[in-house]
Order: C-alpha cells, then structure tokens, then sequence
C-alpha cells in the first residue's frame, strides 16, 4: 500500500498544484469568475480580503502549497483536506453548470463539476487514510481498556495481598499479636 500512497499522492495534487500555479500568474483572469462566490465568503470569514482578486491568489496559493505538501507526502491529511476547502469555492465558481443556457457548454461545465466532485472524493479518502495504522481515537480506546484491565487487576492484587496479611495476623500467638498491634 506504501507504493501506492506515494504513487498516487502527486497524481491527485499534480491538478491542484498546476492549476494553482496557473492562478497566481494570473489571478484577473479567472477574478470575475470568482466573485460570486468569493465576496460571500470574504464577508463570512473575518480578516479576508474582500478584493475576489486577493481571494483568487489566496485560494491558489493554498492549492500550490497543500499540493506540494500532499505530492510529497508531508501532512497528508491536513493536505488533503486544506485542499478539499479549496476545491469547494473553486468549483461552485467556476463549473456553475446550472446557470449555462448553451446545452454544449452546459455538459462540459456539468463535466468539470463532476470532475471536481470526483477529486473532492479522493481528497476525502485521502484525508481519512491513517497510512494503515490505527486512528488517534482507535488507539485512545485501546489504551483506556488497557488502563482498565490494569486497574481491576492492580485492585485484585492489592485486595488478595490484604486477605495474606489479615489471615496471617490472625494465626499469630494472642501475645505476638498484641505486640503487632501496639506498634502501630
């Protein structure tokens, strides 16, 4: 599965950081484009731009970046899911299927949403793959039953070594008994 990770890992950022790149030599290009969904969020999210310019180079460098670090395997997960927040705006902005009138541009837009839907699945997976190792919270519960079983069985041990020397104080002579316990 090792192979496969590092194989496919550039694949899927390779989109992302080509696109991205695209982008930030160019952000008036594709800033009209952006707008209608770019200004809505800048007015949500506090300290945004509200330039849909500065929010296109913003969006792009995040796909540059997190595809670097997703191609090379560095914070796969946080990668992939910093990018899956940046496909979303991408792809409402620029594939709005929906609003075309032309049925050919319509199917090739409706085709890019898909696309996009698709890389938003595989960034998903990838976001969610522990690299075959148990997940934090599998693993937490693993060490709490751990803690537990350790707990019962420290209290068994504790409760077995205090019936030895209780029975063991009651088979002593009455008189080493009493020197026992006068000095406690």
């Amino acid at each position: 599965m090792t192979v496969l990770r590092k194989a496919a890992r550039p694949m899927l950022a390779s989109v992302f950081v080509t696109g991205g790149v695209s982008t930030l030599r160019d952000p008036a290009r594709v800033a009209p484009a952006a707008e209608p969904v770019a200004m809505p969020v800048a007015e949500r999210v506090p300290r945004l731009p509200e330039d849909s310019e500065q929010l296109v180079r913003i969006n792009a460098a995040v796909q540059v970046g997190a595809g670097l670090l997703l191609a090379t395997g560095r914070l796969p997960r946080v990668a992939s899911l910093a990018l899956a927040g940046s496909l979303v705006p991408t792809t409402l902005a620029g594939h709005a299927w929906w609003k075309e009138k032309d049925p050919e541009r319509r199917a090739q837009q409706r085709t890019q949403f898909m696309k996009n839907l698709s890389l938003l699945g595989g960034l998903l997976i990838a976001a969610a793959d522990t690299h075959g190792k148990p997940s934090v919270a599998y693993r937490t519960r693993g060490a709490v039953a751990s803690g537990r079983k350790s707990a019962r069985r420290a209290g068994r041990d504790a409760a077995g070594t205090l019936r030895g020397a209780s029975d063991a104080v009651r088979v002593l002579p009455s008189n080493a008994r009493k020197a026992v316990t006068e000095h406690m």
